[in-house]
């Protein structure tokens, strides 16, 4: 049904049938990620707590790369893409190999810099820790760090994937990463009790398996996109610097909002044992309550670069509603279900009585901001991202996380007297702050006056 003083587009650049085949297996590859991360943390506890607590410290500065990573990839992706809706394939090939090349290089860097500052972390980042969890946590750096290129090459090149429209292969390689981790972590943790370096090897070995393959399938000539075959690049700075303005404010939004999280963990520690536990576990549901959403990020990343390539404003706001209305209905929909299993699923944890109802608050407090608010906060600037608009959100973001959340957190939790639930609260307040502002930026239509191609 057409809008009053619109005229529909003859042809939209994208089917249903299209939507549902990119849509769907990215949702079901964020869940099997989920599904692996729950399991695999399951198999370190087994090898002791030290160990544990030397896995987190390390993945919490991992976590903070793969975001960056993937702001970076998202650049790549909607150069490519608005290439392909200008229909230059040419170009659209030669930025997916920029991207591939660009990651690689990025990552090996990163690489050299987290040995080189090994020291620096371990010492100085993560403060006195017992000699058991220095032990355990300089292991898993040593042989994890080596998989950080192909952590960059895999999420190039799924990033290429996705907007080619081949989200499907994305998820049959991460599908087959998630069970080369598992098994090898049963073989190292319970055959052959090799205590975290049986953790450590399969992580590096699935991630190297991760990154060659995703880059192998991207190879195959006669796609839309592929990769260039070449053993020698000779970067194109005018290229690179388009991926880099997209990527850039991207990922220091995303490295600034998780030390935000890291922040607010370190006030949360301060609770005690219970506020930890309830924290930790509301910290889990959370991830598994937005899963449609984080697929519905990456769905509008290649949707609307391609509307916006094509110079096609009016399919790109078509479809910012139209994603917009599927992430509200699925996150709805699995929300629900989660809040009335949600005694089951704590029964599982076998908290104490205590610790069960501060987690059933956190949760409520999630569930509900996450139904009415998140998907305005974190779905609908992905189509700014795709239109190359990006300072605008990323400055927005910032602040909001600074003064409400970090800032709104400490005062609720501390100065109220709220004690964990203060930090929950302040979190759903950061997202209305940034609905509100990317509401009105979207209706403002400013976002469409920017442009990603030089």
């Amino acid at each position: 049904m057409k809008r009053q003083g619109q005229e529909l587009p003859k042809q939209y650049l994208f089917t249903n049938q299209m939507l549902l085949a990119l849509i769907l297996p990215i949702i079901l590859e964020q869940t099997v990620n989920l599904t692996v991360g729950l399991m695999d943390s399951i198999m370190v506890a087994a090898v002791g707590e030290a160990a544990v607590s030397g896995v987190s410290l390390i993945d919490t500065i991992y976590t903070l790369l793969l975001n960056l990573f993937s702001a970076l990839a998202t650049g790549g992706a909607v150069i490519a893409g608005q290439y392909l809706g200008q229909k230059n394939e040419a170009k659209a090939k030669q930025a997916s190999t920029e991207l591939v090349w660009t990651m690689l290089a990025a990552s090996a860097l990163m690489t050299l810099l987290m040995y080189l500052g090994k020291g620096f972390l371990l010492h100085v980042v993560f403060g006195q820790i017992e000699a058991d969890v220095y032990r355990n946590a300089e292991t898993y750096l040593m042989i994890v760090n080596l998989s950080i290129p192909f952590m960059g090459m895999y999420n190039g090149a799924a990033a290429i994937l996705r907007t080619r429209g081949d989200s499907g292969a994305v998820l049959k390689v991460s599908a087959l990463m998630g069970a080369i981790n598992l098994v090898g972590n049963s073989i190292g943790v319970y055959a052959l009790h090799a205590g975290i370096a049986g953790v450590a090897v399969p992580t590096l070995i699935a991630r190297a398996f991760g990154g060659i393959a995703a880059v192998a399938v991207l190879l195959k000539p006669g796609k839309q996109l592929c990769l260039e075959k070449t053993w020698r690049h000779r970067f194109d700075g005018s290229m690179v610097k388009s991926i880099l303005k997209i990527g850039v404010p991207n990922g220091l939004e995303n490295g600034i909002f998780q030390l935000g999280k890291i922040v607010l963990l370190s006030l949360i520690a301060s609770f005690g044992t219970g506020a930890i536990a309830a924290n930790s576990v509301t910290l889990t549901l959370a991830g598994i309550e937005v899963i449609p959403g984080l697929a519905m990020q990456l769905a509008m990343t290649t949707v609307i670069s391609r509307c916006v390539g094509a110079g096609d404003y009016q399919q790109a706001r078509h479809y910012t509603r139209k994603l917009m209305g599927v992430a509200y209905l699925a996150i709805m929909a699995l929300d629900a279900a989660i809040w009335f299993a949600l005694p089951w699923i704590l029964s599982i944890y076998q908290l104490t009585e205590q610790t069960a109802a501060v987690t059933t608050q956190l949760v409520l407090c999630h569930t509900l901001g996450a139904v009415m608010i998140w998907p305005l906060s974190f779905v609908l600037p992905a189509t700014f991202r795709a239109a190359g608009d990006v300072k605008s959100p990323m400055i927005a973001s910032i602040l909001s996380m600074v003064i409400v959340r970090v800032g709104g957190g400490y005062w609720l939790a501390q100065v109220c007297g709220l004690g964990v639930l203060g930090t929950w609260l302040s979190m759903v307040g950061d997202w209305a702050v940034r609905s509100a502002v990317f509401c009105i930026r979207y209706h403002s239509g400013k976002w469409t006056r920017y442009r990603a191609l030089e």
